[in-house]
């Protein structure tokens, strides 16, 4: 999609993060280009972009080493001015990078924990690894006081209060509500947290280089041990009023009859469609041999390896997700559904039951240009994400301004 920049309107003069977000979303490249979009005079720019400069967000063209065919005073957005680092959280497992301000991994790590794994246990020891992480992705002391850290994002299964920095809705976390998650992180950096649910950052993710940047509304599915679904909708990610926007695993199904949910409800989407419904569901019905499946990573696994129940047990899952992703695609029109999360891996397998229930269910012509695509950042979407939740709020003009007037 071609993004169409017109000359702002609004009365107020547009401040030094402003100019910066036109250059690193590429609609300005020089002063003069500055000068049309905003309506500012060459001195109120020069001023602005010499604020920048001196803090190191932009560079002169003719100062880099290679300038890529830049005309002289072209400006550039420096992704070497900070780091931002990701934490993505799972029931299972737990992802960090150190990311550039360009959103590109620089270190990354990847572990399993033990479900129901608290607070006090899991996130020291997950500091402890972003310090290393750090270390390796700047080793020189004078690198890391140039490329300070920027700030953190952390995604959390369930529902998160982004203001207080906390859950305050996870029935698969134990132990997680209402515990503040900023304090663990003071030894890391001096840099702020900030937080969302897993399916939101799997949607920020395809914002950052995915479907998503291309068209303005998508859908995401996050397909794993539990369902949830990110909405982005004029290329902005939705969350709702409280955080809680896409739990479309607690939707209450008739297919579900009195199945017991994680949640405390009964009758969850979940209940028949989710990761830890289809394991236990393969463990009763396959009696595979060896250990029994324990993920339904691992479930994904022996479907790629041919496993006839593996396979309709994720065909059938996609089925009923479809049953109800087919009301969000009545009620949103999206231009792409993304499948992503752990069942993603199986994509073939599992699309096929999610369209077959979309297109028996949607209207034609919600459905009549609608792509399907798989997630962009495959097994590394979460933590992407993660990346792309700091860099939104820590180059926001607002803080970016805020920033400077800090010095």
């Amino acid at each position: 999609m071609t993004q169409v920049v017109e000359p702002r309107e609004s009365a107020v003069p547009a401040t030094a993060g402003e100019l910066l977000e036109l250059v690193r979303t590429g609609q300005a490249a020089t002063r003069s280009q500055l000068r049309m979009l905003t309506g500012l005079s060459r001195t109120a720019v020069t001023a602005r972009v010499s604020s920048l400069t001196a803090a190191g967000l932009l560079l002169i063209g003719e100062e880099l080493a290679s300038t890529g065919g830049r005309p002289p005073g072209a400006l550039v957005f420096n992704k070497d001015a900070g780091v931002v680092l990701a934490v993505a959280v799972g029931r299972s497992r737990s992802q960090l990078a150190v990311l550039d301000l360009d959103g590109q991994e620089l270190a990354a790590d990847s572990r399993d924990h033990e479900v129901g794994t608290g607070p006090d246990v899991l996130l020291p020891a997950v500091a402890r690894r972003l310090v290393t992480l750090l270390d390796q992705a700047l080793p020189v002391p004078s690198e890391r006081e140039g490329r300070p850290v920027l700030g953190i994002g952390l995604s959390l299964p369930g529902t998160l209060d982004p203001e207080r920095g906390l859950s305050i809705g996870s029935p698969v976390m134990s132990g997680w509500d209402g515990v503040e998650l900023a304090p663990y992180f003071t030894e890391v950096a001096d840099a702020s947290l900030f937080v969302a649910n897993d399916a939101d950052v799997l949607a920020r993710s395809e914002l950052l280089g995915g479907a998503g940047a291309a068209l303005d509304d998508v859908l995401v599915v996050k397909a794993s041990t539990g369902l949830g679904l990110g909405i982005v909708a004029g290329g902005r990610v939705l969350s709702g009023h409280l955080g809680a926007a896409g739990e479309i695993g607690h939707t209450i199904v008739d297919a579900a009859g009195d199945l017991p949910c994680r949640c405390g409800a009964t009758g969850c989407l979940e209940t028949i469609a989710g990761g830890w419904a289809l394991v236990g569901r393969m463990n009763a019905e396959a009696e595979p041999a060896g250990q029994p499946v324990g993920h339904v990573r691992d479930l994904v696994a022996l479907a790629l390896q041919g496993d006839s129940v593996a396979r309709g047990l994720l065909r059938d899952s996609g089925r009923e997700l479809g049953e109800v992703l087919a009301v969000a695609i009545n009620l949103l029109n999206p231009a792409a559904v993304v499948i992503g999360g752990d069942m993603a891996a199986a994509f073939d397998f599992y699309l096929a039951g999610v369209r077959e229930s979309v297109y028996r269910r949607a209207a034609p012509l919600a459905t009549r240009d609608l792509q399907f695509l798989p997630a962009t950042h495959g097994d590394r979407a979460g933590v992407v994400g993660c990346g792309a939740l700091a860099l939104d709020h820590v180059l926001a003009p607002a803080a970016v301004d805020a920033r400077l007037l800090a010095g």
